[in-house]
């Protein structure tokens, strides 16, 4: 009985049964993806009808433009090291593929349409952080 060979068969079932195998690496991807991160603060009295419009418009707007990749809302449940950003209990995550793709998405109709439904719940109007990163 061999057994590496038998957990090297079992562990490329698992990959392709997963859809893993033929994957390329990091290294060979075609872009390099921008994120948008919003750091937000929202009243908890109105998180509920924030997260409906969220999911229910800004979502189903996002995903239907060039370039868009996910969007996410995070909820801060607690500070495990160092001190958290002050007046932030939501984090907002966008990414997309380039940031051409990502103005194109900011300037459309349906972008300003949805994001000041969301907006309007940021309790820090006008501060509020809006942070750029590039993949590295």
């Amino acid at each position: 009985m061999n057994r590496r060979g038998i957990l090297k068969s079992m562990v490329a079932g698992v990959a392709a049964a997963a859809g893993v195998v033929g994957l390329a690496p990091a290294a060979r991807a075609k872009t390099r993806h921008v994120r948008v991160y919003v750091e937000m603060d929202v009243d908890p009295a109105q998180e509920r009808e924030m997260l409906d419009l969220f999911h229910n418009q800004f979502v189903p707007e996002a995903v239907k433009h060039d370039g868009y990749i996910r969007v996410k809302l995070l909820k801060r449940r607690t500070v495990l090291q160092g001190e958290a950003p002050p007046a932030t209990n939501y984090r907002f995550e966008l990414e997309y593929e380039n940031e051409d793709l990502r103005k194109q998405w900011a300037a459309s109709p349906g972008h300003q349409r949805v994001w000041p439904q969301i907006e309007k719940f940021i309790k820090t109007q006008g501060t509020y952080p809006v942070v750029l990163f590039d993949e590295a």
